[in-house]
């Protein structure tokens, strides 16, 4: 047989393959096609097809068959308000509360990066250090704690008080418990770290010339801040507004915990309802969702594209002369750390007081056991396990298998980030590492739970994908953009004078990556093998509709033993998870100074 290639472009095949980096792009464009843009089709095609069970009765079709009755039932059915409830409303509630937390983030973050970056603030270090707290904690920590903290008998279908009611006799009012106030309050604060990361980092190296020329002319401060600072840090904000909200709009735990109680729903808690009973009409509203995902980054993408337009000097002061608060000082640094503590070590206090009370409400010495961690004989408690979680199987089964599932997503999300960074750094570019990169952060866009639903309706397709092998995928997949954002930013640091020295002696590739690269950033690549792990331990939205029923993760046991009223076991499990993650993280850090800031690109 002819071969269909020249000499001359055989001899560029064999040019082009014989660099590392081009072999890499080629293969992750491949691959991350199959696993991002393939997926979606599928989604599409589980929108028009007929499933078996209620759906396939309701359409008096058989399954597999397509029909457009998902799409007609969603967007268009008057009878008994089905589409304003299953849709239009929760879609009202979702947009709400995501424009909220926004808002909420951040004028809290940005608060906070302008008074520890341009001021004379007290106790700085501290503020700083707690403030990112509540980000490495999961979001539905928070959720728990606020109810936890603020239930009542008089609030939803409340059976028991909280602290706030059973210790100073205060019954907070419903909207205030649960519902849309709440929700917007707890992701604001859960995301107001990462609004302080970004505008923070813009805030201490911007160029502050015009601010001390400003002052020098006598200029208020006020002034200056509403004419100077903002505009240069506007890119920044806005940023920040556009990813908060995407991320707030795919919350699925908060809304849980907080929204259920009295029926108020957002599309993510109304898509996990939906997919059970008629799928077409979830994956429907996984599709809505991706497509605001979409449209966010794209405009995200716009607004830091522009952000050179904003920039009006090329150098940075020497000095910054910081602001003095003056009497306000001690107050302001007082009042930030009382905030602080009250959402990053009292929910971690509430947990553990709530996971040792017998009777909910009671909060007496005599009511209170460490039954529910080590106690050997439960039954008399006619609830969740036989024994404490510290000594039950389930629960050592289910971190056993947490921690192999964020160990193996670490792993390969990690890996596949050094060598996208590597190929998109050495190819800069070309169209070939566009595409990559662009391609590498796609799952990205795509909220959790809707990522999740992907895999759900492609494991329908695929006879292998299940079980642990569709968790990890999902969940490498999905943290690929943290990770390949941190080794692009590791690689773009390293001077390739280094590689090429090391190419002229003639060490081979894979040496090159291993003895000389890797070693040089290994703090910077590391973090990217950190997120990761943290994410996973923490993962609920991601993994809720894949998880196999001969195993579960911490994060699942912690929603079934909500859902039934098993409130001890399922503080424990909730402190658990967080002891673990926190561990994770310190000990990482401590070992290689890599840390989740680096790992998002801050």
């Amino acid at each position: 047989m002819q071969n269909p290639f020249s000499a001359k472009q055989r001899a560029k095949l064999r040019a082009f393959f014989s660099k590392p980096a081009n072999v890499i792009l080629v293969v992750f464009c491949v691959l991350l096609c199959m696993l991002t843009l393939y997926p979606l089709i599928v989604l599409f095609l589980e929108t028009i097809t007929v499933h078996a069970g209620k759906e396939a009765r309701a359409v008096k079709l058989t399954a597999g068959d397509f029909t457009l009755y998902s799409l007609e039932r969603i967007f268009a059915t008057a009878k008994n308000q089905y589409s304003k409830l299953t849709f239009y409303e929760p879609l009202f509630n979702t947009l709400a509360v995501a424009v909220t937390a926004s808002l909420i983030s951040i004028v809290f973050g940005g608060s906070v990066a302008w008074l520890i970056t341009r001021t004379n603030l007290k106790f700085k270090k501290f503020i700083s250090t707690v403030f990112v707290f509540p980000y490495i904690m999961p979001a539905w920590t928070l959720a728990t704690w606020w109810q936890t903290f603020f239930k009542n008998v008089n609030a939803g279908a409340g059976t028991s008080n909280g602290i706030m009611a059973a210790v100073f006799g205060v019954n907070m009012p419903e909207w205030f418990v649960y519902g849309f106030f709440p929700i917007s309050m707890v992701l604001g604060l859960h995301y107001a770290p990462f609004a302080y990361i970004l505008i923070g980092g813009i805030l201490r190296n911007m160029d502050a010339n015009l601010e001390e020329a400003a002052t020098i002319l006598k200029t208020s401060r006020v002034r200056i801040l509403w004419r100077i600072t903002l505009p240069i840090v506007r890119p920044a904000l806005l940023s920040t507004f556009l990813l908060v909200f995407a991320s707030s709009m795919s919350a699925y735990s908060v809304p849980v915990f907080l929204g259920s109680p009295v029926r108020y729903y957002v599309l993510s808690t109304k898509m996990m309802s939906l997919i059970n009973n008629y799928p077409g009409q979830g994956y429907i509203i996984a599709g809505v969702m991706i497509i605001f995902g979409v449209a966010i980054l794209a405009l995200n993408q716009y607004v830091t594209g522009s952000r050179k337009s904003y920039t009006t000097v090329t150098g940075k002061a020497a000095q910054i002369s910081l602001i003095n608060l003056r009497k306000a000082n001690l107050p302001i640094a007082i009042g930030l750390t009382v905030l602080l503590v009250l959402v990053a070590v009292v929910p971690l206090l509430t947990f553990a007081l709530e996971s040792v009370i017998i009777k909910a409400g009671d909060y007496s010495l005599s009511n209170m056991t460490l039954d529910f961690w080590i106690g050997r004989n439960l039954t008399y408690l006619d609830q969740g396990d036989s024994t404490g979680i510290l000594l039950s199987a389930k629960v050592i089964k289910a971190l056993g298998f947490s921690l192999l599932l964020a160990l193996t997503c670490s792993f390969f999300a990690g890996t596949c980030g050094v060598l996208v960074g590597y190929g998109v750094v050495k190819r800069r570019g070309s169209k070939l590492a566009t595409i990559v990169n662009n391609l590498s952060f796609f799952p990205y866009l795509m909220p959790s739970l809707a990522f999740g639903a992907i895999y759900l309706a492609l494991s329908t397709r695929v006879p292998f994908l299940h079980g642990f092998t569709v968790l990890a995928l999902v969940g490498s997949v999905k943290y690929l953009p943290f990770a390949s954002r941190s080794g692009i930013n590791a690689m773009l640091q390293l001077s390739g004078e280094i590689e090429e020295a090391a190419v002229i002696v003639g060490v081979p590739w894979p040496k090159r990556m291993l003895r000389i690269l890797f070693p040089i950033q290994k703090s910077s690549f590391l973090s990217g093998y950190l997120l990761p792990m943290v994410s996973c331990m923490r993962e609920l939205s991601l993994f809720v509709l894949l998880v196999p029923t001969s195993n579960t993760l911490l994060t699942t046991m912690l929603m079934q033993y909500s859902e039934k009223g098993w409130a001890q076991f399922g503080n424990a499990i909730n402190l658990l998870i967080i002891i673990v993650v926190l561990l994770v993280n310190g000990i990482v850090n401590k070992l290689t100074g890599a840390s989740i800031d680096k790992g998002v690109g801050g």
